[in-house]
């Protein structure tokens, strides 16, 4: 466990970067910092490496304060990614992830194959290993940086916006790429971010700082959803965190009405009857909506972006119905076969009765999803 106390950083000019910030990290989690500009994010983070020491306060490491062991051996020992990676442009990829290892003594031979290890494990074909970081794109250049971070196996991971100068489709890959390294590995990591779905999507828990370093509010992502200290962690959290919030509700709660084909009858009056067909492929994948009323020749209309029947969350669910120009979304299976179907009004159904589940009301289904359940990282 790493233990903040009331740790203080100021500069010899007067300014205050961090603000007797306390905080406990727990062992084998992802802990997010998340705040605005200047808010001390980055300064907490290398002051738990030593590149920056604190002027109050003290930091401790499985109970021992970080000051008393040495500095380079503690920097060693802790696995650090940056944005743009930081990697050596005169290495090649496979010697800056055994730039640790070989620092730490290990022969050429053994930090070799550890890198082409690593390599496989963040998602790096081998055959990259000769190559250097102006020949890789940006998305696996972070890989790299994350797999340098790892080499010496350490049991700490600082990570500093790693994601943040990737485009938005590498970033959810660079994403959900740390979750599953995380739940292979269990590491203590430290993760800066600004942005607050990512910090959402990641953290075990999030700590909101504010500008000048003060702590706002420090719990589980569906916590600060759901229950924001204050006005200022309201206003950052965005209008939006009660659509947020809904990716820590799985579809367990959401009824499916069957999938209406073209051999499908509508029982006159029922709750759920569907005024669409929906046209699928060969494979029972869904193409799109057809209205009956328009005959078979007239253009489908999108369906909108299908959700897992099981694995995803109902903010998934309610994406796929607002896409829609129907007001549907379509549920599918790990094949991508449409296995049911649901409209707004279903999906709202759902959300409050997942709602008065968490609230632990007699009435409701058992569908409340944890803090973080596996539905909150789709």
């Amino acid at each position: 466990m790493i233990s903040i106390e009331a740790v203080t950083k100021r500069y010899d000019d007067g300014t205050i970067a961090v603000d007797r910030l306390s905080l406990e990290i727990p062992d084998g989690s992802i802990t997010v910092l998340v705040g605005p500009s200047g808010c001390g994010k980055t300064t907490t983070l290398r002051m738990i490496n030593r590149m920056i020491e604190p002027t109050e306060g003290r930091i401790l490491l499985d109970g021992d304060d970080l000051r008393q062991r040495p500095v380079n051996a503690l920097r060693r020992s802790m696995g650090y990614v940056i944005q743009n990676a930081g990697l050596f442009q005169h290495r090649s990829v496979a010697d800056n992830i055994a730039t640790v290892p070989r620092m730490l003594g290990w022969d050429r031979k053994r930090a070799r194959a550890r890198a082409v290890e690593l390599m496989e494990r963040v998602g790096l074909d081998p055959a990259l290993a000769k190559r250097y970081p102006y020949q890789l794109s940006g998305g696996q250049q972070q890989r790299v940086g994350v797999a340098r971070a790892l080499a010496a196996d350490p049991p700490v991971l600082l990570m500093d916006e790693p994601f943040s100068a990737v485009d938005p489709v590498v970033r959810k890959g660079l994403q959900e790429e740390l979750l599953r390294l995380q739940a292979e590995l269990g590491k203590t990591i430290v993760f800066v971010t600004h942005d607050i779905d990512e910090a959402i999507k990641l953290g075990d828990r999030i700590a909101v700082l504010r500008t000048g370093g003060r702590l706002a509010q420090f719990a589980p992502p569906g916590e600060l959803l759901s229950a924001p200290a204050d006005a200022f962690v309201e206003d950052f959290l965005g209008n939006d965190r009660g659509v947020r919030r809904l990716s820590f509700f799985t579809c367990e709660a959401l009824a499916l009405a069957p999938v209406p084909g073209a051999g499908a009858e509508k029982a006159a009056g029922a709750a759920n009857a569907v005024p669409y067909l929906l046209v699928t492929d060969g494979a029972g994948k869904p193409l799109g909506w057809r209205d009956p009323a328009a005959g078979d020749g007239t253009e489908l209309l999108a369906c909108g972006r299908p959700f897992h029947a099981r694995r995803d969350s109902l903010r998934a669910a309610l994406d796929g119905a607002v896409l829609s120009p129907t007001g549907w979304a379509v549920a599918v299976d790990d094949t991508g076969r449409a296995v049911g179907v649901a409209s707004q009004e279903m999906i709202a159904a759902a959300i409050r009765t997942a709602h008065a589940a968490q609230r632990g009301t007699p009435e409701a289904a058992p569908a409340a999803g944890t803090d973080r359940p596996a539905a909150a990282r789709t």
